[in-house]
């Protein structure tokens, strides 16, 4: 996924116009579809204000490649961090609640349980 095809992305899911990411980054509309369009790059610090507005770390805004593994959410990273520092013991704890909630998730939504 390329950089355009991100913006666009996570513009659309955060409920945002070209025109209100634009007045909060500080940047003219116009350059908004210009990134998105893969037109233009955004400046270093521009394309910085815009994964903080939307939610993402830079490197993924940044990156051509679209990983699985990436994670884009930057309050689910933050948490990651955290966890890696506790305890093996905690973390297994932590673990367990984790795969348990995702089992439990995709069991409803197999069965199309709400």
């Amino acid at each position: 996924m390329n950089l355009g095809d991100k913006i666009t992305m996570l513009r659309k899911q955060k409920n945002l116009s070209q025109g209100d990411l634009a007045d909060k980054t500080g940047v003219s509309r116009d350059a908004i579809g210009k990134y998105e369009r893969n037109d233009i790059m955004p400046t270093a610090d521009k394309a910085k204000r815009m994964a903080d507005i939307l939610g993402v770390s830079l490197d993924f805004l940044m990156s051509d490649a679209s990983k699985e593994d990436d994670i884009m959410d930057k309050d689910m990273l933050y948490r990651m961090q955290e966890v890696q520092k506790l305890p093996d013991s905690e973390k297994d704890k932590i673990n367990s609640i984790i795969d348990a909630f995702i089992r439990d998730t995709k069991a409803k939504q197999a069965f199309r349980i709400s």
